[in-house]
């Protein structure tokens, strides 16, 4: 089954080749054709151009684009989509004073979820869990990551990791799982953080890796979590059964969790929103790719990822939402590109590039999605009748988006 799109507006983020991520001042070249059409394939990207070329392909089906863009689905590198219930009177406590730190004190936090989780079936965490899938789908995100984090147990862990498990089977678009034990300490290890570790690499881990339910592994390095012996000890223990690392770093303190993970040559670092003079030179010196995940900041009030001083020292630069239900409820990868150009100053060429093929590549899926390229998987947002793709990140509280492709198929169809 062949489709051909004409009279497109612009098909933005058209690339031959995607070798590596996109650094620097290039994040500014965002390519694009103007009065463009698209021939796809079954679910792949099969061939584009300019309507004015001398002959247009023919196919089965022609639909008429006049006046709106495609470009590629986003793609979120850092989500929590799999939780149970939710933390809004944590969202209270925060209006009337208390700080992150203190409602994790409380038992508030992660470990709130924890419980919360420990207590839900896996029947009704999945039902809860893909509705949140189906909500970003909706708002354009084609391919996501998904962590476990909110179990803290072995038990509790597995199953979230197999409600990713199933995710993936019922839902044809790439998901990767990413093992986040180390994401808290629970209450039975209070004082006994280093038999936590040990209980995560010697007992969870194992299991995880038996039943191929994860692809990544991960670890909340940050001061009152989990600390740099912690955290190369994951690195180390996730290498042993084939596991690359993504790791929470720098959110709250820069204490030299930068310096490992690039030592390490981890996939990418997340959060970034306190960074050193020292953070800046070791990442240029690695492979890693820097997220950063501007809806957490406007979230919690906490300063935003500097994401003009990490262009600025050619480092690979991805967006990606952090959607989890205590410092960033919401999947919606468009406000995530209309805070990264308001609040973190990037151009929105620089943030399309990011949340597309820059953070494909913190997936490693570059190959698959993230641009308009010939081969990969028809996966592309169609907006409405627009001015311009800079009114996406302008029109911050406006949905854009008419309709979402998946694999060569309308998602709402």
């Amino acid at each position: 089954m062949t489709t051909l799109f004409t009279h497109i507006k612009s098909l933005l983020q058209t690339r031959e080749e995607t070798e590596k991520p996109i650094i620097g001042e290039e994040l500014r070249d965002l390519p694009q054709i103007d009065n463009a059409w698209l021939l796809i394939e079954d679910d792949r990207i099969k061939d584009y151009g300019a309507m004015d070329d001398d002959n247009l392909p023919s196919a089965d089906k022609i639909m008429n684009l006049e006046g709106r863009y495609i470009l590629p689905t986003w793609v979120d590198s850092h989500t929590h989509i799999v939780y149970a219930g939710n933390r809004e009177q944590e969202f209270v406590d925060r209006i009337k004073g208390l700080t992150y730190e203190e409602i994790a004190n409380r038992g508030g936090g992660i470990v709130n979820s924890a419980k919360t989780l420990g207590d839900t079936s896996f029947e009704d965490l999945y039902a809860q869990s893909e509705e949140r899938l189906k909500e970003v789908i909706k708002l354009g995100t084609g391919a996501v990551e998904i962590k476990s984090g909110y179990g803290l147990t072995k038990e509790a862990e597995l199953k979230m990791l197999r409600v990713i498990q199933k995710l993936k089977e019922n839902y044809d678009i790439p998901i990767k799982s990413t093992f986040l034990g180390a994401h808290a300490i629970p209450t039975d290890y209070k004082g006994k953080e280093k038999a936590y570790v040990k209980m995560v690499i010697e007992d969870i881990l194992p299991a995880v890796a038996e039943e191929k339910l994860a692809d990544y592994i991960d670890v909340f390095c940050e001061k009152g979590y989990f600390d740099l012996e912690d955290t190369e000890n994951m690195i180390e223990a996730g290498k042993k059964y084939g596991l690359k690392s993504k790791i929470h770093v720098n959110q709250f303190n820069s204490f030299g969790g930068i310096q490992l993970a690039a030592e390490k040559n981890v996939l990418s670092v997340d959060h970034l929103e306190e960074m050193e003079f020292e953070d800046y030179k070791s990442l240029k010196k690695s492979e890693t790719i820097a997220v950063a995940l501007p809806s957490c900041s406007f979230y919690l009030g906490i300063p935003y990822s500097p994401a003009r001083e990490i262009i600025k020292n050619d480092i690979p630069f991805a967006l990606a939402s952090d959607f989890n239900p205590g410092s960033t409820p919401s999947g919606n990868m468009n406000f995530v590109i209309s805070l990264a150009c308001i609040k973190m100053k990037i151009t929105p060429e620089e943030a399309i590039n990011a949340a597309t093929l820059n953070a494909a590549f913190a997936m490693e899926l570059q190959d698959e999605v993230g641009s308009i390229t010939a081969g990969k998987k028809a996966n592309f947002i169609i907006t409405d009748r627009i001015p311009s793709f800079g009114f996406l990140p302008y029109a911050f509280g406006t949905n854009s988006i008419d309709e979402v492709w998946i694999n060569g198929k309308n998602f709402e169809s």
